[in-house]
This record gives structure tokens, sequence and C-alpha cells, in this order.
């Protein structure tokens, strides 16, 4: 029985170091969970690589969620934005502004 007790309790800071990474990352935001659905496109974080697509990093809310908003509406036609912000809520779609507004654009310019 002391055999056991022992050996459990070595096994109380091995735990404790194994679970500790997920205790100290920060909560993703619902912007941020549904924003990663846009790093295919636009880059990790909205600074998206070449200039076939803008990057999102750094732009206003109000321009984000207004573009947004017009794909949505079709009243902005694109060949997948339309498809996909069909798919999104009007509130989605200001958690989605706000997350890239609020990230550094790739020269580290932040609004």
């Amino acid at each position: 029985m002391k055999r056991m007790t022992l050996s459990t309790l070595a096994l109380v800071p091995v735990l404790a170091l194994v679970c500790t990474p997920a205790f100290a990352a920060e909560p993703v935001s619902a912007g941020e969970r549904l924003a990663a659905t846009c790093t295919a496109c636009h880059g990790t974080r909205g600074n998206t690589a070449g200039t076939a697509l803008p990057p999102l990093a750094g732009q206003s809310k109000e321009t984000l969620l207004a573009n947004l908003k017009a794909f949505k509406e079709g009243s902005r036609p694109a060949t997948i934005m339309t498809q996909l912000a069909k798919g999104y809520t009007d509130e989605q779609l200001a958690q989605i502004a706000a997350w890239f507004a609020a990230q550094r654009g790739e020269k580290g310019e932040k609004p």
C-alpha cells in the first residue's frame, strides 16, 4: 500500500509539468477562431503573402466589416468570398473584422 502511494506521489510533479502548457495558453477569442478559416488565402493573422489579395491586418474594423457585409449581400462580387461570407452571421462577421483590425500589419503597423 505504501509503495503505491509513493509511486502515485512521484507522478504528481510529472503530471503538473505536462499539463502546465495547456493552462498557460491564452484563451482563443471567438474572432480569432472564426478568422482561422481566412488564413489559407489571407495569410497568418491577415498578413497576405504577395499582392494578389489584400492584407487584412491593420485595416479598420469598419472597412473590414463593410467589405464582409458587401460580400455576404452580393453587392461586391467575388468568386470565393461571396460564398464564405454567406456562412457567417453579422455578429460573427463583426468578430472577424475586429480581430483582423487588432492585428499588426506586415510592417508592424497597427491601427
